[in-house]
């Protein structure tokens, strides 16, 4: 079904949208503001805690770490650069240490000096909040890092620095290839030594970046601005950008096209979703400032928990994937996701192209589907489904609670709120979700970075867990290890290999795929759509935006 959104309740929307740009931080500044508007709020404006695709597009350019990526469109985007190092980092000892200089003259957005013995600091509170990427890419990897986590030892042995020189010198238990790409991630963005070892989503630490985060209103609106200090560090191939921010949350994402077609609001996010209802307007209408790109790393799925009943049996997992109606599914998200079962998206190395083990995805067979839950022993099983309450995530899930009622199971749905909706779910220790909406934008070109935090057994954290169907898969663990010793740049040396891994993983139907996705990128007629840089990794690249002449 669809809502129709009253002329009354989007003129509050759009009064409230200029309530906030009204008295914006950029309002007494030179510089212009523009209104973002972002349909579901980050996890946490802390980069410590945040592992969220409304999160990054902000913390990126606001947090950099030792590395980070090109500020260019598609894939030169995923092109790595030297952040806060003099260059990238070299690498010796089989590829166990990793050595990078930081820049001299660097400051936080609050006018503190940078220390190399930051870097330690801004590791160990990734570990302690934690953060949810730790179990995949932090603990297995970094000397002492474990033993730091689990209370083991006072610091991170693995971790050496020099302030006087800011040399910093990683050493891994392991060669692992990527993680070049793991120092570019925000959490690992230095922040000050003695930051509070918790989240600070209302008070988030100073970072060094063009941007930083003023005004918070917790799941309200916060504003973006340029960072004072960030001109005079000269970092090469990073922009200062042009223009300031502000950021209102409104999960009625209609209001917030409507208000974008109508040039009463600036951006539309790119990882929401726009209603079917008005495609066809904004398509006819916005022309030259509205696309659908596929940035190519995405994949939408539902978790199966593989731990606990039903799906901890083989047989209900795959009348899952058997009858799931993907075709069904991409109409409610108005056409945008194309059909799949495949768990890397095929702009990633690795992705199949043997066909799927359980049927061509499309409108699924349900009398199969049904035969395998009466098969398994599971009929009439309870589930729980767990959704986000915004468009279409919801509808999707509701879609997906009445299938699951239709092959035999005795399903319900929990909608959460979006903005702690991943946190929730994320619960592994107490809550033990079945089943529910999932979703995975790359965090840089290797399919390492959808198996390690998402399939990896290692992973699972009793909080912030990202690997939501628990699963624990010593074939996948052991796979996962030894391809992710390969670095991003020689990956089409083990391309088949990550191809068979993928395949297994859809035999065992371990996550029931429904589709990758386009997502809209969409302005106001006030921004230069010809400068805007769309970045694979995370979406919008704030410092690109101009208004228009």
């Amino acid at each position: 079904m669809r809502k129709r959104y009253g002329l009354v309740a989007f003129t509050a929307v759009l009064a409230l949208i200029a309530g906030v740009a009204g008295s914006a931080y950029g309002s007494s500044s030179s510089t212009p503001t523009v209104t973002w508007l972002l349909g579901t709020a980050p996890q946490s404006l802390d980069p410590g805690l945040d592992y969220t695709t409304q999160g990054s597009e902000f913390h990126w350019v606001q947090y950099l770490g030792l590395t980070t990526y090109a500020h260019k469109s598609l894939t030169p985007g995923a092109a790595l650069i030297p952040g806060l190092a003099t260059a990238l980092p070299v690498i010796s000892n089989g590829g166990k240490t990793y050595t990078a200089t930081l820049r001299k003259g660097l400051v936080y957005s609050n006018g503190k000096p940078v220390q190399a013995s930051d870097f330690t600091y801004t590791v160990e509170r990734a570990l302690k909040i934690p953060w949810g990427g730790s179990g995949a890419f932090i603990t297995p990897y970094i000397v002492g890092a474990n033993a730091y986590a689990t209370g083991k030892a006072s610091t991170i042995s693995g971790i050496t620095t020099n302030n006087a020189t800011g040399q910093i010198v990683i050493h891994l238990t392991q060669a692992y290839g990527p993680f070049d790409n793991v120092l570019a991630f925000p959490a690992l963005g230095l922040i000050p030594a003695g930051t509070p070892m918790k989240a600070e989503p209302t008070n988030p630490p100073p970072g060094v970046g063009p941007y930083t985060i003023k005004n918070i209103v917790p799941n309200v609106s916060f504003s973006f601005v340029q960072n004072p200090y960030w001109s005079k560090m000269n970092i090469p191939g990073i922009p200062a950008g042009s223009v300031n921010f502000n950021v209102k949350i409104n999960s009625n994402v209609t209001a917030n096209a409507l208000a974008v077609l109508q040039n009463s609001a600036d951006i539309f996010d790119w990882a929401d979703t726009i209603p079917g209802s008005l495609l066809g307007q904004i398509t006819a209408q916005a022309k030259g400032r509205y696309s659908q790109i596929n940035l190519g790393g995405s994949t939408y799925y539902v978790f199966l928990n593989a731990s606990e009943k039903p799906f901890n049996n083989q047989l209900a997992r795959e009348a899952v994937v058997t009858g799931l109606n993907q075709e069904a599914m991409s109409r409610i998200g108005a056409g945008t996701l194309q059909p799949a079962c495949y768990f890397l998206p095929p702009d990633v190395t690795g992705h199949p192209s043997a066909p799927c083990p359980y049927g061509t995805p499309g409108t699924g067979n349900l009398a199969k589907a049904k035969q395998l839950v009466q098969q398994s022993g599971m009929k009439g099983q309870p589930v729980t489904v767990w959704s986000e309450s915004r468009a279409p995530r919801e509808q999707w899930m509701t879609y997906y609670t009445q299938f699951l009622n239709s092959i035999g199971f005795k399903a319900t749905q929990k909608v959460s709120a979006d903005a702690t909706y991943f946190t929730t779910i994320g619960e592994s220790k107490t809550l033990h979700p079945q089943t529910g909406f999932a979703d995975w934008n790359q965090d840089f070109p290797n399919p390492v970075d959808f198996y390690g935090p998402l399939l990896d057994g290692n992973s699972i954290l009793a909080t912030n867990n990202e690997n939501f169907g628990q699963t624990d898969d010593s074939y996948i663990d052991a796979q996962v290890t030894k391809l992710g010793a390969t670095p991003t740049t020689e990956l089409s040396t083990v391309a088949s290999q990550w191809q068979a891994l993928d395949e297994y993983t859809a035999k065992k139907a371990y996550v029931g795929v429904f589709g990758y996705q386009k997502f809209p990128f969409f302005v106001s007629n006030r921004i230069n759509y010809s400068k805007l840089v769309f970045q694979p990794i995370y979406g919008w690249d704030p410092t690109s935006f101009q208004l228009s002449s």
